[in-house]
Order: C-alpha cells, then structure tokens, then sequence
C-alpha cells in the first residue's frame, strides 16, 4: 500500500536511515573494541555497545520493513525517531562535555540531521 498521505521523499529518508543504521550497527555488533577504536574511543564496554548496535538494528530495519506502509505507521515510527535521535543528540552533547573522543562531534551531526528530518516530516504529516 503506498498511502498518498506519506510523502515520496519521506518514504526515500527511511531507506537511506536503514542503511546508515545498517552500515553503522554491524560492526558495532560483530567487533565493538575494534570499532570503537577505530573512532578513538580509548574505554570500551563491548556490551553496551553491542546493545547500541541493536537499537540501530531494531529502528533500521523496521524503517525498511515499513516504508510501504500508511501514515499511521509513518506517525507511529516518526515519534520513535524523534525520541531517539532527540535523546542520542542530548547524550552526545553531554558526553562531549565531558571529553568525548573528537569523533563524537560527527555523530552528534548526524543525529541533529536526521532529528531535524524526522521532526519535519512529523509535523507536516500532524498538519496532513
């Protein structure tokens, strides 16, 4: 069902999120310490960023699986974006304050990107 009500270019931005989700979650998966030092994070919990890849996993894939669906799925997963990049840029800024790796600062754009679209398209569909 391609419901007229979600935009084309919404539907485009949950497929590029599965794959940015994807791309990022794997190794974050498969090898956390190896990963992580790669951005240059000295200190590591493979747990907690295993469960960090699975986030990614749950919210990027059911952005795939859902990209033909109506606008009430739209709205549901929208408000789920929103909270979690909401709360990653928060964590983030926290964390930088704090003296987080320099790397941090291009997750931290990457989170405020995707809030800034999820946020849009949540409004526009609000006003639909």
């Amino acid at each position: 069902m391609n419901d007229p009500a979600v935009p084309a270019s919404l539907r485009r931005w949950f497929v590029v999120h599965f794959v940015a989700d994807v791309l990022f979650a794997a190794p974050m998966i498969v090898a956390p310490d190896a990963t992580l030092r790669m951005f240059g994070w000295t200190t590591i919990d493979p747990v907690t960023t295993r469960l960090v890849g699975a986030a990614l996993v749950g919210i990027g894939v059911q952005s795939l699986l859902g990209r033909s669906e109506g606008v009430d799925v739209y709205r549901a997963m929208l408000s789920l974006k929103c909270l979690w990049s909401g709360a990653a840029v928060v964590g983030l800024a926290l964390s930088l304050a704090q003296g987080a790796p320099a790397m941090t600062w291009a997750f931290l754009v990457v989170f405020v990107t995707f809030a800034a679209v999820w946020n849009y398209y949540r409004l526009a569909l609000r006003r639909a």
